[in-house]
């Protein structure tokens, strides 16, 4: 029998109201998912003037940081023409995301879901799914 730690919808409602605040503060509207720690969807938000092709993206940003227990940005880092992982973009169906902006949910070591932002750049992104995190865990104590 396993046992399986995952956000609960109240947890994904403070990632992305941590990640909400961070975008108003650098003032862009984001597109904010958050999945359970298999990838499947708990909550998303699009803010007022987030990016319609964003929504899409988000969602699989999040997909990858939690089902792939990676960031998207490490992805990024390893798909270059001649390293082995080059490619991984196009898996699942072009699901994979290798754009920054997607992160594991972390708590006590364990990935219990993901966050994924788009409608800035990837480092305003990134800044942005950082903050929920750093919300959320700041309420957890």
């Amino acid at each position: 029998m396993l046992t399986i730690n995952r956000l609960s919808h109240e947890d994904a409602l403070l990632l992305i109201e941590g990640a909400r605040y961070k975008a108003i503060e650098i003032g862009v509207p984001m597109c904010i998912s958050v999945v359970d720690e298999s990838g499947n969807p708990i909550a998303f938000e699009r803010m007022d003037g987030g990016k319609v092709t964003s929504i899409t993206v988000a969602q699989d940003k999040a997909f990858t940081a939690a089902a792939a227990r990676k960031a998207t940005h490490d992805y990024n880092a390893a798909c270059v023409p001649g390293n082995l992982v080059f490619g991984i973009h196009t898996a699942l169906g072009g699901r994979l995301s290798v754009v920054g902006g997607g992160l594991p949910v972390l708590v006590d070591g364990q990935v219990v879901g993901g966050i994924g932002l788009s409608s800035g750049t990837p480092q305003q992104d990134m800044e942005c799914a950082e903050a929920g995190i750093r919300y959320l865990l700041a309420r957890l104590g």
